[in-house]
């Protein structure tokens, strides 16, 4: 439940070429219970510095930055630091962006005009293995990759109530959304989870989600 007391604070790095943006951010996150920032990276390159030395849970990560931008960083960084979670939080949309960036293993994307609340449930969320799609990318990866089924058929083989998970996964929906929407218990949505993940052949919920959408199975 998310009023369970926190076992750790959750360390944030705040990645952005905007310093009044990380200012802002670093003082609302403050007030926030279990999260801590831990830093703040005006650019991708102190971005990988800082995350060698801190070894954050999850680092924030603007998209647009002089020298290397945050898909480039995302990519670099999770490659020193798989077990890390980037939440990209930024202005754009465009198509040439939000797609790289999440197959580059971001696993959370958010606008900046999302509420604080939002940005600290999202930071929970990426701590618990929970991505958030913020509405507008959910819709535009649906609209992107509605076409008829690809070859692979890997989700023949998923039961009926594991395509009902997959369905609410792709939406973008946590477990305990899910639990609640199918009335099961939290337990039983994380096994379907599992078992959804190795079926699908896939390592995470976000990379099931796309699956979702590519063989239209997110409606």
């Amino acid at each position: 439940m998310e009023d369970e007391t926190m076992e750790h604070n959750i360390k944030v790095l705040l990645v952005d070429d905007h310093e009044m943006v990380r200012i802002g951010l670093a003082a609302v996150l403050d007030t926030e219970d279990g999260i801590e920032v831990i830093g703040e990276a005006g650019s991708g390159e102190e971005g990988i510095r800082l995350a060698k030395e801190y070894n954050p849970d999850v680092v924030l990560m603007d998209l647009v930055m002089d020298g290397m931008d945050g898909i480039e960083t995302t990519r670099e960084l999770l490659k020193l630091q798989p077990e890390c979670k980037v939440i990209v939080l930024t202005s754009y949309l465009d198509d040439e962006k939000m797609y790289p960036v999440i197959e580059a293993g971001a696993f959370s994307y958010l606008l900046k005009t999302s509420r604080a609340t939002e940005i600290a449930d999202a930071i929970r969320a990426a701590d618990r293995g929970q991505s958030v799609l913020e509405s507008q990318v959910a819709s535009k990866m649906m609209n992107r990759f509605r076409q008829p089924p690809a070859p692979m058929k890997a989700h023949e083989d998923l039961t009926d109530r594991e395509m009902d998970v997959l369905r609410l996964l792709a939406q973008g929906k946590s477990n305990q959304d899910i639990a609640d929407t199918l009335i099961i218990g939290i337990k039983t949505v994380k096994f379907h989870v599992t078992n959804i993940l190795a079926k699908l052949g896939v390592d995470d919920r976000t990379q099931a989600a796309i699956y979702a959408y590519k063989n239209g199975l997110a409606e």
